[in-house]
């Protein structure tokens, strides 16, 4: 049993591999929740303008979670960059980290249904927070065993940089999912909002230095 736990987990293209599937399906599956207007009910244009009008807390949920699932993937392909071995723990620890993302279909659908519910956001929020909280486990648990490896950053500003994006990202969360006391259209605005902050960040135009992934 000890030898098998110190081979298993090892192959870290497969575990990027599972990843990048995970994500696509749980991407894929978001859309399967919005459904056409009945064709039954619609006699006019009116009523086919009324039809969509109604799809609009679905589609601002499928917004908001496309963004989100869009955001993780990147920092996770990010964290992955840097890291050139794995075992089984880390394995496991990754795993656990996809086991929220393949919640996030769920999440939004109950979050597209009940909308105007504060319990629907807090449920959609716990399920961001998990996401993150697992991915930071991951690159703290990379780093603690050595598994992170660069030639033009030192290690601790990787790690730097991640934490500090990802405190900043749960903090927006919160308090955007805390708003849902006031309003909760307000608060899925705002969340909305947060993650069009970090998306448009990726056009930032400030210099970097490209790090090159030790194989």
């Amino acid at each position: 049993m000890r030898l098998y736990n110190q081979i298993s987990g090892q192959n870290i293209q497969r575990i990027e591999a599972l990843s990048d599937g995970v994500f696509a399906i749980a991407i894929t599956l978001l859309v399967l929740d919005i459904g056409v207007p009945v064709r039954e009910h619609i006699n006019s244009e009116k009523d086919l303008m009324i039809g969509f009008g109604k799809l609009m807390p679905k589609l601002l949920s499928y917004l908001l979670s496309f963004m989100t699932l869009g955001i993780f993937w990147t920092a996770h392909s990010s964290i992955f960059h840097f890291i050139k071995k794995s075992d089984r723990n880390l394995n496991w620890i990754n795993l656990a980290f996809l086991l929220f993302v393949t919640l996030t279909p769920f999440t939004t659908a109950f979050l597209s249904e009940y909308i105007e519910f504060r319990f629907a956001v807090g449920i959609y929020w716990l399920n961001l927070f998990l996401i993150g909280m697992m991915l930071n486990r991951v690159m703290d648990y990379a780093d603690k065993h050595n598994f992170i490896n660069s030639e033009l950053v030192e290690k601790s500003e990787i790690k730097q940089a991640m934490m500090r994006r990802a405190r900043l990202a749960q903090t927006l969360y919160a308090c955007g999912a805390l708003l849902c006391f006031v309003s909760t259209y307000l608060s899925i605005t705002v969340l909305i909002l947060v993650q069009f902050y970090f998306v448009l960040g990726l056009f930032s135009k400030a210099p970097f230095k490209r790090v090159a992934r030790i194989k």
